[in-house]
């Protein structure tokens, strides 16, 4: 069996047992942590881009991801837009927010940028705090309708697992797509150093602002399907707590890389819930463990394992050597 076939294969049973569990998953709230694990999925997919191809650390994702959440809930609750058509202008609407910001801040370099990313994130929260007249102010947005299909409505936590796992899919694709696209490349190139892409006629300012705005459309989608699924949303949701969830799962997963990505936002988001048997001092637990596998594991749990992978293969040429 080649390679090819091996991955199709894999493919194809990993997405039989993503189907299959719901039914092997009876507690409602288990479901629904299943469902944050999706959203956080996507959240982290976009921030793949501009961190994990083009070595950008943002702080914007949160923003990105409130941006997205309030657009659709505003549409749907104040103005009785239907979710399908919030779902789209969420998304555009948070990528509008990444090129405007993006104009000046793509021009700093290192901590700079990630500084003023993290304010665009504190500000954009505030902003959903104060502005009663538009946001709802601290109380937040309630009765956010779920999406429906005809007389079907995507209302219950299994039926929005399958909405959401369609929608990584999608989202995991398009990623897979552009990874290995002209644009991916460059991407790359500029993370290795952005002086020599452009030496090779990279436009880096046009790639890095694509990229950006990738991370941001993800966001938006991932906050467009955050209100329907809670029906609630406010500005204490989007704290940077959530940027810190997001960005150690993309490390500790693997950046620059879709599988990593995947693997880390499943291990951070239901890592706590594991450990909760330890009660009070479980946090503790939890903190000491993410910091112990990054100090240790530098490149990812995918880097790792495709090291391990690397000296198994080559232990037996050095033997007959």
């Amino acid at each position: 069996m080649t390679k090819r076939w091996k991955a199709v294969l894999l493919i194809v049973l990993g997405m039989s047992l993503l189907l299959a569990l719901p039914f092997a998953v009876k507690s409602a709230y288990h479901l629904r942590l299943l469902n944050f694990v999706g959203i956080n999925i996507i959240l982290v997919l976009g921030l793949n881009f501009i961190l994990g191809y083009a070595g950008l650390l943002s702080f914007a994702q949160v923003g990105f991801f409130l941006v997205g959440a309030y657009t659709g809930a505003i549409l749907a609750v104040d103005f009785g837009f239907s979710f399908w058509l919030a779902l789209p202008i969420s998304a555009a609407v948070s990528g509008v927010f990444a090129w405007i910001i993006g104009i000046p801040t793509l021009r700093l370099r290192g901590h700079y940028f990630a500084f003023a990313t993290f304010a665009f994130a504190e500000i954009v929260r505030l902003v959903a705090l104060n502005w009663q007249e538009f946001t709802h102010g601290a109380v937040g947005i309630t009765g956010i309708p779920s999406p429906s299909i005809g007389s079907f409505e995507i209302s219950s936590d299994r039926s929005f697992y399958y909405f959401i796992l369609a929608t990584v899919v999608l989202g995991a694709a398009v990623a897979f797509r552009l990874e290995r696209s002209s644009f991916g490349r460059a991407l790359f190139a500029i993370k290795e150093g952005e002086l020599a892409a452009e030496s090779m006629g990279i436009e880096t300012a046009k790639v890095k602002m694509t990229a950006f705005i990738l991370s941001a459309i993800y966001a938006g989608v991932a906050g467009a399907l955050y209100g329907p699924l809670n029906s609630v949303i406010s500005p204490d949701v989007f704290s940077f707590d959530v940027s810190v969830v997001v960005l150690v799962s993309l490390l500790l997963g693997g950046a620059g890389t879709i599988v990593g990505a995947i693997v880390g936002s499943v291990l951070v988001t239901l890592l706590p819930e594991w450990l909760r048997v330890l009660q009070d001092y479980y946090m503790v637990v939890y903190g000491a463990g993410i910091v112990l596998l990054m100090i240790f594991l530098p490149t990812g749990l995918l880097g790792a394992a495709r090291a391990l992978a690397v000296r198994w293969t080559t232990k037996p040429a050095d033997a007959a050597t």
